[in-house]
């Protein structure tokens, strides 16, 4: 991690982990359609490859209502493995790519933007934890999914923000835990699960931007407002929620809530699908800590319909990964599913 506990904002892709753009000969480089064709192109070329897109739920718009499946990351991993396609164009950050290629390895894996990069995977670096596990011996490694593959090898267990207290709560009293990447993750969990958790210092620079201040000026203007927030907020803020859980959990809460109106603490692409959803209820998005719109994830808006077009023209930018590092990755992600059944 660098000085001052900043994440990183160029994406750095995993160590031990192969991704790369494939070299596409210049004959083979197709221009874009014009903007009126794009989506009807896109959808030719979907059926030509047999191909599933998939779209997680902070992706801009268009692009969620061209996708197959919207979710969040290991429920699409999950749903493009169920599939008979022979590739998976994943509409989301890197860290998501390589879980549908570590789940379905005998796929083709296509990441539309290969610097779809994430600052909370990137701010735990596969040597810098490897590191820090060995200072804490006898201890189980539970990983949040938002992580690399190298660090997902490292783990004795994966979770999502879902099922994470669950988990937890399933953990031998007697072996201490040690907890990545995501700290105010870990520090929600802690206190839902009563276990002591050692915690990498890691976060999201989309959570850790929403501001105490505008969300307290909008719960003045919206007395009757619910806020919702997911657990990657900072304590200050989830001490404010109504309602705290994953992204889907969110959107199932604002479903079967008697409310008229939320304030959502969490990337705002999710807006689209509570206002697809429920057209006749209000969501409002908190701004940052300057007042601007920076908890939209500027590396989920790399993804664009020109790209997701182009990926599948040249079948790349493509996932690749050593079979020895995917199956070590996939174990804890197996123990998971196991535990969670």
């Amino acid at each position: 991690m660098q000085s001052g506990g900043v994440p990183r904002l160029i994406p750095i892709l995993p160590q031990m982990v192969l991704m790369t753009a494939v070299s596409v000969p210049a004959s083979a480089v197709v221009a874009p359609p014009p903007p009126t064709e794009l989506a009807a192109a896109i959808d030719a070329l979907r059926r030509q490859r047999n191909a599933v897109i998939l779209a997680h739920y902070y992706q801009e718009p268009e692009v969620q209502d061209i996708a197959d499946f919207i979710g969040d990351s290991l429920e699409l991993s999950r749903k493009a493995a169920n599939t008979d396609a022979d590739v998976i164009v994943f509409c989301g950050v890197h860290f998501m790519a390589e879980t549908a290629k570590i789940l379905s390895p005998a796929k083709t894996v296509l990441l539309p933007d290969l610097e779809a990069g994430c600052s909370l995977a990137d701010d735990c670096p596969p040597d810098e934890f490897a590191a820090f596990k060995a200072q804490h011996p006898n201890h189980l490694v539970v990983s949040y999914i938002n992580c690399s593959a190298a660090v997902k090898a490292q783990s004795d267990l994966i979770c999502t923000s879902s099922n994470a207290v669950d988990l937890v709560r399933q953990l031998p009293d007697d072996r201490p835990i040690l907890f990545a990447p995501d700290r105010n993750l870990g520090r929600w969990v802690q206190n839902q699960s009563g276990r002591d958790l050692t915690l990498w210092p890691g976060r999201c620079i989309v959570h850790e931007t929403f501001s105490e201040e505008a969300l307290l000026k909008l719960q003045l203007r919206h007395p009757d407002a619910e806020v919702i927030a997911h657990p990657e907020c900072i304590q200050s803020l989830l001490e404010q929620a109504d309602f705290i859980g994953s992204t889907s959990k969110l959107l199932q809460y604002a479903e079967t809530s008697t409310s008229e109106t939320f304030i959502v603490l969490t990337e705002p692409g999710i807006i689209h699908q509570m206002k697809r959803r429920l057209p006749q209820k209000h969501f409002l998005d908190v701004p940052g800590t300057d007042g601007c719109s920076c908890n939209a994830c500027p590396y989920m808006r790399l993804n664009t319909l020109e790209k997701l077009h182009a990926c599948l023209v040249s079948l790349s930018p493509e996932i690749t990964m050593e079979e020895s590092l995917r199956a070590q990755a996939e174990a804890p992600i197996q123990r998971m599913l196991e535990m969670s059944r």
